[in-house]
């Protein structure tokens, strides 16, 4: 009797440990049934080629490449999960190893749907709105200089890098250098390629294959700096702050303002509201770019910023885009990236993006913005460890790229300054690079 109840106790902790492996948020002894149901749909051209055979495709996948990325020793200091998402299931597509039907559905989730869309206007309203404006007037103003010198000594290091490779210097700037420093993926590349496809005439497919991987390399020399001005710090504590920005100490009074939308318990009613202010402000970009010459994803951009720097919106109002916001970007980021990866990522044409000149001009790029930060840091009273770590910010991939590089380099009570160099400056650069390019073309 003994003996069957211990093998009866043996068995339930061996579930129990299985039920406590995860795919993503979820058991694997859930997520093996729902793949192979998935798979199994497909297989038998009974998959819905909608929104719903769509978002399981993306999130079996995304939760999948995102776990594995976020295991692997160094990948997962380095982007893994994002990378991951991105580049396999452009593989699967390049060498046709994906079921049809799946990519039918994700292609009616991604094109059809709109979900692309929804992704960006959630993304960049919530991210605005959920900063406190207190930190984003002062953080700002803290720092314009280190941000603005690192953003010309990067356009200038990178531009000349391209040069002595032989690359012509428009391509240079508006392939190379923007997707590096627009503020990542949904909130730089994807409203980028959208503005580069309608003024160049061009497929947004074919912009994106362009401007990713740019993003992605600009993202892995920042995360590999991140760690290396930590050791820095480490070695010569006169240089660090310890996550302090300024060498007056009046930083932690800033943080700790930061962190006041966040703490405020999960409204669901609100998270409502949030996402139709994220669509309204995505439509009204649309409504005003016929008379402004401005795309809509721009315009929703600079919308955003004005009703947070003006504190037109009501505090409750954005707690609930907030919300929403890092509901979106915590289950859907991943996912997202699949879709990408499948349908706007040739893998012939990415093959051919990573060469050791191309490699060369995006660190170059990216390194220069650092340096310029800490030498601006150490003529502007400011811990240069600290101040070259915020500027590396602004070469990262957006939300998900500030974490890597704040987690390689243990800071991660600066991310209000980092979504202000990633956030503000990537918006400023997309912003002025359609400018730019409408003016040239």
């Amino acid at each position: 009797m003994e003996q069957a109840i211990t093998e009866q106790n043996k068995q339930e902790n061996f579930l129990q440990k299985l039920m406590g492996i995860t795919v993503g948020p979820v058991p694997i002894l859930i997520y093996i049934p729902i793949a192979i149901i998935i798979l199994a749909a497909a297989s038998a051209k009974r998959l819905p080629i909608d929104m719903i055979g769509g978002f399981a495709c993306i999130m079996v996948l995304g939760f999948l490449f995102g776990d594995i990325g976020g295991k692997i020793p160094v990948l997962r200091n380095i982007g893994g999960p994002a990378i991951l998402s991105l580049f396999i299931p452009s593989a699967m597509i390049g060498m046709e190893v994906m079921n049809p039907e799946m990519n039918k559905a994700i292609t009616a989730i991604m094109k059809t749907s709109n979900f692309l869309y929804f992704y960006i206007a959630c993304l960049v309203a919530g991210s605005l709105l959920g900063m406190n404006r207190r930190v984003l007037i002062q953080g700002f103003l803290r720092m314009f200089v280190p941000l603005a010198v690192g953003t010309v000594a990067a356009v200038a290091s990178g531009m000349a890098a391209g040069l002595l490779f032989g690359y012509d210097l428009k391509h240079t700037f508006f392939f190379i250098i923007i997707p590096i420093m627009g503020g990542g993926i949904g909130e730089g590349v994807l409203p980028t390629s959208i503005a580069y496809a309608e003024i160049l005439g061009k497929s947004q497919a074919e912009m994106i294959a362009q401007l990713v991987p740019a993003a992605l390399i600009g993202n892995v020399v920042a995360i590999v700096s991140a760690g290396v001005l930590k050791r820095i710090g480490e070695k010569f504590p006169r240089f660090s702050g310890n996550g302090l920005l300024v060498r007056s100490g009046d930083d932690a009074e800033l943080l700790k303002s930061q962190n006041e939308i966040a703490s405020k318990p999960l409204d669901l009613p609100l998270m409502g509201a949030g996402m139709l202010i994220a669509c309204s402000f995505f439509i009204a970009g649309g409504l005003l770019a016929p008379y402004t010459g401005i795309p809509g994803p721009i315009l929703m951009i600079l919308i955003g910023a004005m009703f947070k720097i003006t504190n037109l919106m009501p505090a409750r109002m954005e707690q609930g885009a907030y919300q929403m916001y890092r509901f979106i970007a915590t289950n859907l980021t991943f996912p997202l990236m699949v879709g990408l990866g499948a349908l706007y990522m040739p893998w012939n044409k990415l093959v051919e993006a990573f060469t050791f000149s191309y490699f060369i001009i995006c660190s170059v790029t990216v390194l220069a913005m650092i340096a310029s930060g800490w030498v601006v840091g150490a003529l502007m009273n400011m811990y240069q460890v600290e101040t070259a770590l915020v500027n590396a910010c602004h070469s990262g991939l957006g939300g998900t790229g500030d974490v890597a590089i704040l987690s390689a380099a243990e800071r991660m009570e600066m991310m209000p300054f980092a979504q202000i160099s990633t956030r503000i400056g990537g918006a400023c650069m997309v912003v002025s690079a359609v400018f730019l390019l409408r003016a040239l073309t």
